[in-house]
């Protein structure tokens, strides 16, 4: 069958349609920010579309918790659920309020009418019987052209069963009709010309007898409604991509263009990547923290430190590649540079290392007003009230060595509290013979020092050293223990002169009544 696809003069429309049945992992966010992405780049729209015909998966807060999630990524919806005012004229966007508007049904009346779908009333219980037995045959069981022939249908009862099973109220599903044999060669935008043959196929359930459409009729149904130009979703739909051209062939409807994107793989590189494996290698898996209706806590990006702008970026470049060796992005960056042409067809390893790189990045590019507002509040957190201007002094000297805000309290605590104890290593290592002597003659030096900065204690100090033939490397580690507590901060003298004449003198004074009477030698 030759397909006939829109042309691109049709206004791009794409849409992303997840099930509210849990938390919405990274790979959805990444079929969301991919339609995004193209939307943008095409002046094109994106709709958000609540996919829950399903109603023994739904899942209470799922809902919410996907749009928070696009709101944190910054993925915005030109139309759908979430979106308020604007043309709204293609709705409801919730396909169990389309399902009460009986927009479904017409459709499928119309498949009936046809001969194009069929009644089905077999029971679950049946079915599974029927599943068992060909299992011990080592056969798999599918309700296809040569099943159907002998199970219980409209297409082999006769009018009197079905009035019969229709008075009883018996339970049934509608099915979609396919006849066998036939070749289907669908284009499909990353991964060319896709082959398939509908004896392959089974005869999916289309309508259940609660009146709710099942996804393969929905989909295809309100992506049609709604205009939508291009399906951007994962592989693991490609199976289901015969039905649904059929289906648009069948009502005489042009589909739109395919891309089925690639797997995030696990970082071991084989499989798809699940929560159980962030919960056993301690990384998230979803945008936000998720708690369920059970009260199972999940963690998140967001929870655990990273930038939405990071998160997205990572995920921009599992699967798509820009052309060059360029990796630090911004959203409007993706938007300019994203095609689906560079989007590859093999499964991309998730790296959790690379996840925290990314962050790293990212939050290097902060400007200075951001980094002290966010190191503010978690001074906040910490009851360790600062004035700006000290922490902005603080930030230049620690940025760096962070790849996560909630780091750099652990970095920059001895500036708002002196050291609790003093590292066994450094002691053992450098506090011998007369240092508490040597010390003690730096305190007058730090006494007439003035302006107190950096530049200026740094020169006095060493040239101190050079004159009286002092190891530099004892005394200033030494120095840095006693107002540190440990070998780790910036400069040494940076750290004097955040700390003031006060406070470092009083740092020193202390450290030395504290430290144990040095080893001689």
């Amino acid at each position: 069958m030759q397909q006939t696809l829109k042309n691109m003069e049709q206004p791009v429309r794409v849409r992303f349609a997840p099930s509210p049945t849990g938390p919405l992992h990274i790979g959805g966010v990444r079929t969301a920010l991919f339609n995004y992405l193209f939307a943008r780049k095409n002046n094109g729209k994106m709709i958000l579309r609540i996919e829950d015909t399903d109603r023994t998966r739904y899942v209470k807060g799922a809902e919410k918790y996907i749009l928070d999630s696009l709101k944190w990524c910054g993925i915005q919806i030109d139309e759908g659920i979430g979106k308020r005012g604007g043309n709204q004229r293609k709705g409801p966007y919730r396909q169990s309020r389309r399902a009460e508007r009986d927009i479904y049904k017409k459709y499928v009346d119309e498949l009936l009418k046809d001969g194009k779908a069929y009644y089905a009333f077999d029971t679950q219980e049946e079915l599974e019987t029927l599943r068992k037995e060909y299992e011990k045959q080592g056969k798999a069981f599918s309700y296809n052209y040569n099943e159907r022939k002998k199970l219980r249908n409209s297409l082999t009862l006769t009018d009197k069963d079905i009035k019969k099973l229709c008075n009883k109220n018996a339970p049934f599903v509608i099915r979609f009709k396919i006849e066998p044999g036939e070749p289907l060669q669908i284009p499909d935008e990353i991964r060319g010309n896709l082959t398939f043959n509908t004896s392959s196929l089974d005869d999916k359930v289309i309508f259940k007898s609660d009146g709710m459409p099942t996804y393969h009729l929905a989909n295809v149904v309100d992506d049609h409604l709604m205009e939508i130009s291009h399906v951007i979703r994962g592989e693991e739909w490609i199976p289901s991509l015969p039905l649904h051209i059929l289906l648009y062939r069948t009502f005489g409807w042009e589909p739109p263009k395919f891309a089925h994107l690639p797997l995030i793989l696990k970082p071991q590189g084989k499989g798809k990547l699940s929560k159980r494996d962030g919960d056993k290698m301690g990384f998230p898996v979803f945008p936000l923290e998720w708690r369920s209706p059970e009260g199972e806590v999940y963690k998140g990006y967001r929870e655990a430190g990273y930038l939405p702008e990071a998160l997205i970026n990572m995920l921009a470049l599992l699967g798509w590649n820009p052309g060059t060796d360029h990796e630090i992005f911004t959203m409007d960056e993706l938007i300019n540079n994203f095609s689906l042409e560079n989007v590859g067809k093999s499964g991309a390893r998730f790296d959790p290392q690379k996840a925290v790189w990314f962050n790293h990045q990212h939050l290097q590019q902060l400007d200075n007003d951001k980094w002290v507002k966010m190191f503010i509040q978690e001074l906040e957190k910490k009851k360790k009230p600062a004035s700006p201007d000290k922490v902005n002094r603080i930030i230049p000297l620690i940025k760096d060595r962070v790849d996560f805000v909630h780091q750099l309290w652990s970095q920059a605590d001895f500036f708002f509290e002196p050291p609790a104890s003093f590292d066994e290593k450094t002691i053992r290592k450098r506090w011998k013979g007369d240092m508490p002597g040597i010390i003690s003659k730096i305190i007058p030096l730090l006494e007439n020092v003035s302006p107190f900065q950096s530049d200026l204690l740094e020169k006095a100090i060493k040239d101190w050293l050079s004159e009286n033939r002092l190891e530099p490397g004892n005394v200033l580690n030494i120095l840095r223990l006693l107002l540190v507590g440990s070998p780790r901060g910036p400069h040494l003298f940076d750290i004097m002169e955040i700390l003031g004449r006060d406070e470092t003198i009083a740092r020193i004074q202390t450290g030395l009544k504290s430290l144990p009477v040095p080893a001689m030698g």
